[in-house]
This record gives structure tokens, C-alpha cells and sequence, in this order.
């Protein structure tokens, strides 16, 4: 049993199933803690005027009668069938909306990765060629201004700006998935990947100056360098390549965040992702719809942090090795 325990793999599994259910439990907990019920947010004021009678009828149906622990279980045991619950504001499952949705916020968040990775990668190995130099200093205060403006302000400027000055608003019509008009899809997500790319590239610039200066310190790259290897090669093929890993790190953290963090840019360019599925379902108190939509959302984090352990290994031998 110790030697199951021990093994990488078994050890990722049960630490991924540990997360997902402390996500469950806060997400009830949390969910719970709002003031109303589905009842009122159905009915608004209206559920002022039901009677008692009216009133357990609709607790029955919402499942709202049983105790917070009953209810609970009765979620997890749904979620073991599959069954994710019912949306009554869509009309149809949870697993229909998100299967959806989903598609829609990782096409956003691999397109956010690359330009993350284009604008974030080249600036801070330019930073790191020349510490306390001027393109240093320049490299640095990209970061930090990607840090300080915030999404939904970057969202709105570029918005504004592009309707204004070249009459391009895609969002403005209604949402294309990839496989029915890539080109109209690839342009409705053109300026929101732009808005959390710039946001994103500011730790990845941060990450790879700091990795790229402690590799240029080891011994190994003053030999390289002795051996007459050029410049460029040196800096793609020796220096950033030990220095991936870091910078994988990052990129598979940020990508995890970007599952469920893009809700505001999501809201902004009216992008039907899986984060605005959720903020919907708060503001509509559908309980089945927020809870099984994180649950997806953290199982997607947990996933994406097991296949940056799997790049690790491909990347770095002494990963392997150890």
C-alpha cells in the first residue's frame, strides 16, 4: 500500500481528487451563503406571496426541504451518474451548457497563452541579456504596466477604441464557434485573447528574466560561450532551454487561472464561456449550475497542472531522472 502511495502518479491522483472535493464543499458552503434562494430569484417579489403550502411545494422540488449535509451528498451522488443537475433558467442540463461553454473559454485561453508567451518570452530574455541596462528598466515596466491595468478596463479601451477608429466589432453579432465560421470566431476573439495576453505576459516576462539570468551565472554557459557558440544559439538552444521550466510553470498556472478567470472578459465582448455560465447561475441562484460548473472548471485546473508535471519531464532529463 506504501509503494502504491509513493508512486508519482497514484500520489497526483489522490492529491487531484482531495482538491476536487474542497472545492465542492466550499463551493456549497460559499454558494449557501448568499442571501435568497432559487425560489426568490425565480419569482423576485412575487415569491412574497406564496403560501406555506405553496412555498414547501416549491422547497420539494428544489430539493431545498432536505438538510444542507442531505442535500450535499445527494449532489455528489448525482455528479458519480453523471448527472450534473438541470438548468431551469436554459432549460436544459448542466452538461449540455457546459459542453457548450467550455469549448469556448479554452479556445480563449490557448489563444491568451500565445500571445502571452510572444509578447512575455522575447521581452524578458531581452531584459535578462542586460541587467541595470535600459532595455532592462523598458522590460520591466512592460511587466508592471500589465500588472496594474486591470481586464475590464484594457477590454473597454480596446473596444472603444477599435469600433471608433476602424468600425471592428465582431462581438457585436452573435457568437460563431470555430467549426461553423473560423474566420468571424477568430476575429470575435482576436481582442479579448489580446486583453488577457497582455495581462498574462507580465508574469511570464517577470519568470523569464529572473530564469534566464540564473542560468547565464552556471558554469556550463561560460564553456559554451569559450567554445565560440554564437550568440543566438546560445540564448534559444542552451540558455532558454534550461530555463523552461519556470517558465512552464508559469504558463501552465496561468492557463489554469484563465478556465475561470476570464468571466469579466467573457462579460465584456459577450463571449458564452464557461465563466460567464457561472456568474449567470449566481445571479440566478442555480445551485446545480454553479456547483457542477466549478467542479468542471477546478477538475480542467487540476488536469492542466498534471500535464505541465508530464512537459517537466520532457523537457528537463533531470526531471526524468529524479
Amino acid at each position: 500500500m506504501r509503494t502504491i502511495v509513493k508512486h508519482p502518479l497514484a500520489g497526483r491522483v489522490i492529491s487531484g481528487i482531495a482538491t476536487l472535493f474542497g472545492v465542492a464543499v466550499l463551493v456549497f458552503i460559499m454558494l449557501r451563503a448568499i442571501p435568497g434562494d432559487q425560489i426568490t430569484a425565480n419569482l423576485g417579489i412575487e415569491a412574497a406571496a406564496l403560501t406555506p403550502e405553496q412555498r414547501q411545494a416549491m422547497e420539494a422540488y428544489y430539493g431545498l426541504d432536505q438538510p444542507l449535509i442531505g442535500q450535499f451528498f445527494g449532489w455528489l451522488g448525482q455528479l458519480l451518474t453523471g448527472n450534473l443537475g438541470f438548468s431551469g433558467r436554459a432549460q436544459t442540463s448542466v452538461a449540455a451548457l457546459v459542453g457548450a461553454s467550455l469549448p469556448v473559454t479554452v479556445e480563449l485561453a490557448v489563444l491568451s497563452i500565445l500571445v502571452a508567451i510572444l509578447i512575455g518570452v522575447p521581452i524578458g530574455m531581452l531584459a535578462a541579456s542586460r541587467p541595470a541596462a535600459v532595455r532592462d528598466g523598458a522590460g520591466q515596466s512592460v511587466a508592471l504596466l500589465g500588472l496594474s491595468v486591470p481586464a475590464f478596463l484594457l477590454a473597454t479601451v480596446l473596444l472603444a477604441w477599435t469600433s471608433r477608429a476602424f468600425g471592428f466589432n465582431p462581438n457585436g453579432k452573435p457568437y460563431a464557434a470555430p467549426w461553423v465560421d473560423l474566420g468571424l470566431n477568430l476575429q470575435q476573439l482576436l481582442l479579448p485573447a489580446l486583453t488577457l495576453g497582455i495581462g498574462i505576459a507580465a508574469p511570464i516576462i517577470r519568470t523569464t528574466r529572473t530564469a534566464v539570468m540564473e542560468v547565464r551565472g552556471l558554469d556550463f554557459v561560460r564553456t559554451v560561450r569559450a567554445k565560440g557558440v554564437g550568440a543566438r544559439r546560445l540564448q534559444t538552444r542552451h540558455i532558454l532551454r534550461n530555463a523552461l521550466v519556470p517558465i512552464v510553470t508559469m504558463t501552465g498556472l496561468q492557463f489554469g487561472y484563465l478556465l475561470g478567470g476570464a468571466v469579466v472578459v467573457e462579460q465584456v465582448f459577450s463571449l458564452p464561456g464557461i465563466g460567464r455560465q457561472v456568474l449567470l447561475g449566481i445571479q440566478q441562484k442555480e445551485y446545480a449550475v454553479v456547483q457542477s460548473t466549478v467542479l468542471v472548471i477546478a477538475l480542467a485546473f487540476v488536469l492542466v497542472n498534471f500535464l505541465t508535471d508530464l512537459t517537466y519531464r520532457l523537457i528537463d532529463p533531470r526531471v526524468r531522472a529524479s
